[in-house]
């Protein structure tokens, strides 16, 4: 075998990895350009053309104007506490009220005998779980991702519910 072949691919291979490397760095983000405007409520009506000789200055006024109330905001910063379970927002429509909440739990009675879910069986299905929703909710965990309960596992989850 000739010294140069395993030179070769090793240059060969090398400058692949090296190229795969530069054409995988990040690339910088094209700014996304913005989002049109609202659109307006009232149609504006259209200026007035300008007229072909130039208008005199009106002469500075000696009373100050007023400040302009300043703009409400479209949509303010939620109105929520700790331990709520809504928010308030203000939209442009009026104000929008998020609810957010687990539903409450049914009480599914007391946990049934091994026996009565095994069906005569040493083992607990997913399908013999099913009986009892909360053993059927949680039965990945209570088998340890197995697709069996055996009488001991059923006797731990029982202990942590």
């Amino acid at each position: 075998m000739n010294p140069r072949n395993p030179l070769l691919s090793f240059l060969a291979s090398g400058s692949l990895l090296f190229a795969g490397t530069l054409m995988a760095q990040n690339q910088p983000a094209q700014p996304m350009p913005l989002p049109p405007p609202p659109p307006q409520a009232q149609p504006q009506p259209m200026p007035p053309p300008q007229p072909a000789q130039p208008q005199p200055m009106p002469q500075p006024q000696a009373q100050p104007q007023p400040m302009p109330q300043p703009m409400p905001q479209a949509q303010s910063a939620p109105a929520t506490q700790p331990g709520q379970d809504s928010a308030q927002f203000n939209s442009a429509q009026g104000q929008v009220t998020v609810n957010s909440s687990m539903p409450a739990v049914k009480d599914a009675g007391p946990p049934p005998d091994f026996a009565a879910l095994a069906n005569g069986k040493a083992y607990v299905t997913e399908d013999d779980a099913s009986a009892y929703p909360p053993l059927a909710n949680d039965f990945l965990h209570a088998s340890g991702g197995a697709q069996h309960l055996s009488k001991a596992a059923y006797a731990r989850w029982l202990k942590q519910r």
